[in-house]
């Protein structure tokens, strides 16, 4: 049989992905990729830590860092990017830019966040007002509104899930179901917060039911590594990588939506308080 007309394999763009060690979600990540690009992933060493603001900082130390993007220089990716985004927050804006650094020196190659790719696609959008929805535990969900307020957007609403551990358990209706607890009021886009936490098929859906844009973590990280080759993420109706599916927000957010809405995060002095989650 002869193949020689077949060729290839086809040229490959690479995208060098560093993830902490409980990532499980790589699936996910490729959906977002059109064919021409490859991803290669590492993962942080591990740690015993369940997931809180301690296990941020760990899984984001310049170190560890440098050493997954020396891990992935000798396949020469084009992009790298962190794909964490409490990992990414938890040190405010000039700790993400100082991780963008750090990274770039270690590879020598264009470097993003998953936080810093929110800021990038808030930008984008020109969203000024985000509801936000997060796995986690209600300190690391207050580190994430820090970070959104210090960028100038204002959170108008927000809900959080209290996990610490498998949350790439979580399924679809739960992340439904806790995105239309956050979006009360006007608002001009949601995030969904996490790059464990499955998003891809939820997006179209979630935003023909609220009509505003719905970002989630994979989604921007994708999306702003995509951008630096300058190539477009790939997925059906999603307002950041199809601007055909774009709502402007100044003509107004989706309607308030009936149900039980919750309260602000409550200031806890010296003490943590989680609401129940999925398990």
């Amino acid at each position: 049989m002869d193949i020689s007309f077949l060729g290839g394999p086809r040229p490959q763009r690479g995208v060098g992905v560093v993830a902490p060690f409980d990532f499980a979600l790589d699936r996910e990540l490729w959906r977002w990729v059109p064919d021409e690009v490859s991803l290669h992933l590492t993962r942080t060493p591990y740690v015993p830590v369940e997931v809180s603001l301690d296990l941020a900082r760990l899984v984001s130390e310049h170190e560890t860092l440098s050493d997954g993007v020396r891990t992935l220089t000798a396949i020469a990716p084009e992009v790298v990017a962190y794909a964490c985004t409490s990992g990414s927050f938890v040190g405010g804006i000039a700790g993400e830019r100082a991780m963008c650094e750090a990274m770039t020196q270690a590879g020598a190659i264009p470097s993003v966040t998953t936080s810093g790719a929110l800021l990038e696609a808030l930008t984008e959008l020109g969203v000024r007002r985000v509801a936000l929805v997060t796995p986690y535990t209600v300190s690391v969900t207050r580190a994430l509104e820090e970070y959104v307020a210090e960028a100038g957007v204002l959170v108008t609403g927000c809900a959080f899930m209290g996990l610490t551990r498998h949350i790439w358990k979580v399924p679809y209706r739960d992340v439904a179901d806790m995105a239309r607890r956050a979006v009360r009021g006007a608002t001009d886009a949601l995030f969904i917060s996490c790059t464990n936490l499955p998003t891809y098929d939820v997006i179209p859906q979630l935003e023909a039911e609220l009509r505003i844009p719905v970002l989630s973590a994979n989604q921007v990280t994708m999306w702003a590594a995509l951008r630096r080759l300058g190539t477009r993420a790939v997925g059906p109706y999603q307002a950041l990588i199809d601007p055909a599916a774009r709502i402007d927000p100044a003509a107004g957010s989706g309607p308030v939506l009936p149900g039980a809405l919750p309260e602000a995060l409550p200031n806890v002095p010296g003490e943590e308080q989680q609401q129940e989650g999925p398990t």
